[in-house]
């Protein structure tokens, strides 16, 4: 009998029946018109959709326009719907720079993966090691997942995060609307800021063309009244800088334009700035021109700065939002600081240009740098480094120097989780270690309090049963040594519930293998990882016959029933997920071989049901419930993050690298 055929038999679970999708599409108001005998003039009359073309011509398939001209009938909407209307419309044409209000369908989603596959996401080299940037590649990761699911599951969001679904019956005629309220698109979506991918249309001078792909802008000829109010035409990127990756930094370069007088400028600004002017000559925005070598700070007046560039050179500017300083470089060599004490807020990459055939293209890290901004990370790394090591910690505690203060953490935290045991032979080592050197006496195995001592001895015995998987042996040891700790605790003591239903499933799994290993001939040791989450299975139990394990699922089906029941009336959210995905475990005939499952049988889940019970007996004892030390790394994570919102020193460092460090000077 097959896994499923034997479940089946036994009763299925509500929760693993499908369910009906609902729409993901509110349909706000249906509008319908008749559109009645127009004929030609409805599509030529210049207040309709010939605004999409930016010479002001009608983008009409010319062959309607010739059948009107033959005198024949004028083709109906039906008509053309049913010969593909799509076709009426050059697919080729792009919008006009001045149709905003078609942004919502044309602006990219740097988080978007495009039909072909391509993911427009990137990472500049110089930030891959960026707490920042981890945490905005796990929310990148997160939110494509969620749209593959999507599409898996029917429902197909566009880049703009609108559903397309089906639209309405008839709506290709233009008689049915949908209506969709959309909120504008927010910068600091997961809180956390995108980083600058591309050119923004939508902030840019009339007077400029810009690529397809985003990055490469070109500035065409003005003619009339415009070219008197233009002094310059700019552009901003679609994001702004940063300040939690505490330096960010692009690259321009110069494609085509007039060797004798290229009136280029490079730098960055804010939304206020204006981009009718060069950059750098309004409050709020800072550049290097390329005419003079100036760099220019809120006003026409610059400085002296740097060489003149023209066509084939590639200028560099940076942000150093620790020292609040911008650099700029040219063809891989820095220039030197252009600017101090730069302005605090949303500063975007911008460029500005002012004579006919200027063409730019801009690099925010797709590709290589020409200049080596890696060592220079690299070097502001180092130096947080220096300062850390060089810290005075004796204020810490007074009366401990560094190693002995870093003995007592360690001492407190193997005593608070009850390793008892070990903390006896970490107390013996460190004893000796100080007789060899003849220092104070530091922490001693008397020095450990005999009540604690027991308590410890307690509580590491339901820590291993725990860790054994044994959840019934921890119940009783729990409800013996602290009788009232699982009432007071209710939320620990639903995951011991569910630890114990996984671990019947886990058992389950194993036996299954292993019959089926006898069967195939196969005598593999069962001490395997599977996928490399710790599936360990040296404990797996000898092969049953197949009444056995018939009576041993048959016995996880009642226990899991019995718990779906005595929390079928939990309004909790967290409960009513966590049973779901233990009851997905059963859909399987062997979960542990299942990516979608296998992780609820991991190890590791033991180990977090048995810190969270540890946790709350400490704390019906009166007690931490957390270690010295985790309170130590917890607030020193908290301030570093705290630093790093404001481009500080910890932008450039985490606790991660610190251990990270140790561990390599410990390797060599």
């Amino acid at each position: 009998m097959s896994g499923s055929g034997r479940y089946r038999s036994l009763g299925v679970h509500p929760g693993l029946t499908p369910s009906t999708r609902p729409s993901s599409q509110d349909e706000a108001a249906t509008a319908t018109a008749t559109l009645g005998n127009q004929g030609y003039n409805f599509y030529t009359h210049p207040s309709r959709v010939s605004i999409l073309d930016r010479n002001g011509d009608l983008t009409i398939d010319p062959t309607v326009f010739l059948l009107c001209l033959s005198g024949q009938p004028t083709p109906t909407m039906d008509d053309l719907a049913a010969a593909n209307s799509s076709a009426m419309w050059r697919s080729s044409t792009d919008l006009p720079s001045f149709s905003r209000a078609f942004d919502l369908f044309t602006n990219g989603d740097p988080d978007d993966v495009s039909d072909d596959g391509e993911d427009r996401f990137f990472i500049p080299s110089y930030l891959q090691s960026s707490t920042y940037i981890h945490k905005l590649q796990e929310a990148h990761r997160s939110r494509t997942t969620s749209r593959r699911e999507q599409k898996r599951n029917g429902i197909m969001p566009s880049s703009n995060g609108f559903s397309s679904d089906l639209l309405p019956a008839g709506s290709h005629r233009g008689l049915s609307h949908t209506v969709v309220e959309r909120g504008a698109m927010s910068e600091d979506r997961d809180g956390l800021s995108p980083l600058p991918t591309r050119w923004n249309k939508s902030d840019m001078s009339g007077g400029l063309d810009l690529h397809s792909d985003g990055l490469g802008v070109k500035y065409v000829e003005i003619k009339g009244h415009l070219d008197r109010e233009h002094e310059a035409c700019g552009i901003r990127a679609d994001h702004h800088m940063p300040l939690q990756c505490g330096i960010y930094y692009f690259e321009v370069q110069i494609l085509s334009g007039r060797r004798d007088e290229t009136l280029i400028a490079v730098g960055f600004s804010s939304k206020a700035a204006s981009t009718a002017r060069p950059v750098g000559w309004e409050p709020e925005s800072w550049g290097y021109h390329a005419d003079d070598g100036r760099c220019f700070s809120g006003q026409n007046i610059g400085r002296p700065f740097g060489p003149t560039f023209t066509v084939g050179d590639v200028v560099g500017c940076g942000v150093n939002f620790r020292d609040r300083s911008a650099f700029y470089t040219k063809n891989g060599v820095k220039l030197g600081v252009a600017f101090q004490d730069v302005a605090k807020g949303r500063l975007y990459p911008s460029v500005s240009m002012k004579k006919a055939g200027e063409h730019v293209l801009v690099n925010f890290g797709q590709t290589p740098f020409v200049y080596n901004i890696d060592d220079m990370m690299k070097e502001q790394r180092e130096n947080i480094q220096r300062d850390i090591q060089t810290t005075d910690t004796s204020k810490l505690e007074p009366g401990l120097g560094e190693t002995e203060f870093i003995q007592a953490l360690v001492m407190q935290f193997l005593q608070h989780d009850g390793y008892v045991e070990t903390a006896r032979a970490f107390a013996e080592d460190v004893k000796l270690q100080n007789e060899a050197l003849s220092s104070n006496a530091g922490p001693t195995s008397s020095s450990i309090n005999i009540r604690d001592d027991e308590d410890a001895n307690n509580r590491q015995r339901i820590r291993r049963a725990i860790l054994e998987g044994d959840i019934d042996r921890a119940l009783k040891f729990t409800n013996a040594y602290y009788p009232h700790v699982l009432q007071e605790y209710e939320p620990v003591y639903f995951k011991l519930r569910c630890r114990k239903f996984i671990e019947m499933v886990r058992k389950a799994a194993q036996l299954n293998m292993a019959a089926e290993a006898g069967e195939n001939g196969n005598t593999q040791d069962m001490d395997i990882d599977a996928n490399g989450d710790g599936y360990e299975w040296d404990d797996a139990p000898a092969v049953q016959n197949e009444t056995e394990v018939l009576d041993l699922e048959r016995d996880m089906l009642e226990y899991g029933q019995a718990l779906q029941a005595e929390y079928a009336e939990d309004s909790r959210k967290e409960v009513g997920k966590a049973l779901d995905e233990i009851w997905s475990l059963i859909a399987y005939r062997n979960p542990l071989k299942e990516p979608q499952v296998s992780h609820l049988l991991a190890r590791k889940g033991r180990v977090v049901v048995a810190e969270e019970l540890n946790s709350a007996i400490l704390s019906s004892l009166g007690k931490s419930s957390r270690a010295a030390l985790e309170k130590l790394y917890a607030q020193t994570s908290v301030l570093l993050e705290d630093l790093r919102q404001d481009g500080g020193d910890g932008a450039f460092t985490s606790v991660g690298d610190v251990i990270s460090e140790i561990q390599l000077e410990h390797d060599a």
